[in-house]
């Protein structure tokens, strides 16, 4: 079962489970609004999830009240998010990546206050005459620390077993922005 807020990406999912023969259903809905009791092995947040991504701090705290209530017992959760203490560190930070079809720069800022990280970026496609950018700054993302995550996943009988930077084992570092956090539910 996958849960998405975008149509469009309901719909990429539907056409890529169909082409590769998968059996899974897909839910346009605002994640918020979605009701699972002790359902699943796994949940899986990856890409935030959507967490960070809500109005404000108690808004966000629902997506793992849902992650919580849909695991059964034993029930493994796998989160790849952003690390607060990367940002703390690290932001202001200019970024840019040399794509295949264009030059890609983002922005990185931070607000220690609320503890969101604002990003702005935009794409410069190769083989057509640059013109200056307009880096635009989009909406702000509340981050979370591994302390403040170990909190809130605790309140939620929920154990951190192990945490990593990348997807191949990398120890967390607050020098990584990334941060993949693999949980299970009392």
């Amino acid at each position: 079962i996958g849960v998405d807020i975008t149509p469009e990406y309901i719909d990429d999912a539907q056409k890529t489970a169909k082409a590769e023969s998968l059996n899974a259903n897909f839910i346009n809905a605002d994640i918020r609004d979605v009701r699972f009791e002790h359902e699943f092995d796994v949940v899986l947040n990856l890409a935030d999830g959507a967490i960070g991504y809500l109005e404000t701090d108690e808004e966000n705290l629902k997506i793992f009240d849902v992650i919580s209530h849909a695991l059964k017992s034993g029930g493994k959760h796998f989160m790849d998010i952003c690390n607060a203490e990367h940002a703390e560190h690290y932001f202001p930070r200019l970024n840019w990546e040399a794509g295949e079809k264009a030059l890609a720069l983002a922005k990185f800022e931070w607000d220690g206050k609320t503890h969101r990280m604002l990003y702005g970026g935009c794409d410069i496609p190769y083989g057509i005459p640059a013109k200056k950018p307009d880096i635009t700054t989009g909406d702000p993302t509340r981050l979370y620390s591994l302390t403040e995550l170990n909190s809130i996943l605790q309140q939620r009988k929920m154990n951190i077993i192990h945490t990593f930077s990348n997807y191949y084992g990398k120890k967390v570092s607050p020098k990584e922005l990334q941060l993949l956090v693999y949980s299970k539910k009392q």
